[in-house]
């Protein structure tokens, strides 16, 4: 599924912080914390196979839990188990939210909803991550960022191939934050990390494309911002007259398809 650019106006959306978020903040109350087996090894030769996660859960108001868990594949997994038990009506809750190493529930059902299911929870066996049967979303983009140089040489590869080594990646959207709109994507791997600019800029326009840390994200307004500035895309990252108003949400398949500067 390819992404028409348009020109249609959207909100300014608040600016996304400098620092990349790994968690949701947990109530300001002792949390009664419930804390899992370590997982199953599985042989190498073997299919994967579901498994208890280390995580620990938090109460977090009267109706909502947060768990925390090893890093962004644990919550992936554990947010699409969430999502198959709550569509086949194993689990009652309103919302469901991952972040980059937590899952908050929030509206469970019911006063005592979330004890029990927090006295659940860390004995579940969860299922590695699924694939997505649906079309991967393709976005155009012009690899034309004034970042390009420092990216590749953070590498250690020629300018030219940082176009190709990110659009040969499949990436996830492995959850969305601060600006309506900004994904966090995942899918280049932990040898192409890079850092935040050590100055970030007042101004990145609307459409960037950036990496930071293991991440890749399109700036859907402009604002500051300080990751690394490698290409540019058309694509309308929040539409309020869309629906979903979102064009990354998470779990996504997406794909960068690069386009003539």
């Amino acid at each position: 599924m390819s992404v028409p650019p348009s020109s249609s106006p959207t909100k300014t959306p608040p600016t996304p912080a400098s620092r990349t978020p790994t968690s949701h903040t947990a109530a300001p109350h002792t949390p009664v914390s419930h804390t899992a087996a370590p997982p199953r090894t599985a042989r190498p030769d073997a299919a994967p196979t579901p498994a208890v996660l280390p995580m620990r859960v938090l109460p977090m108001g009267e109706r909502a839990l947060l768990v925390e868990l090893a890093d962004g594949t644990a919550a992936a997994a554990l947010h699409a188990e969430l999502l198959r038990r709550r569509a086949e009506g194993e689990l009652t809750v309103r919302e469901i939210v991952p972040a980059a190493r937590t899952v908050l529930l929030d509206g469970l059902d019911g006063p005592d909803a979330p004890l029990r299911l927090a006295a659940r929870l860390p004995a579940w066996e969860i299922p590695p991550l699924p694939a997505r049967a649906e079309d991967v979303l393709e976005i155009p983009v012009r690899y034309d960022g004034p970042d390009l140089a420092d990216v590749a040489a953070l590498w250690g590869v020629p300018v030219r191939d940082v176009a190709r080594i990110h659009s040969a990646a499949e990436f996830r959207v492995a959850f969305c934050g601060f600006a309506p709109g900004f994904g966090y994507l995942t899918g280049l791997g932990g040898l192409r990390e890079v850092p935040r600019r050590a100055t970030p800029r007042t101004a990145v326009p609307a459409g960037s494309v950036g990496l930071a840390g293991p991440y890749t994200g399109v700036y859907p307004r402009p604002s500051p911002g300080g990751w690394q500035l490698i290409g540019s895309t058309d694509a309308v990252l929040w539409d309020p007259a869309r629906v979903p108003a979102a064009l990354l949400t998470p779990g996504a398949r997406v794909r960068f398809v690069p386009e003539a500067a």
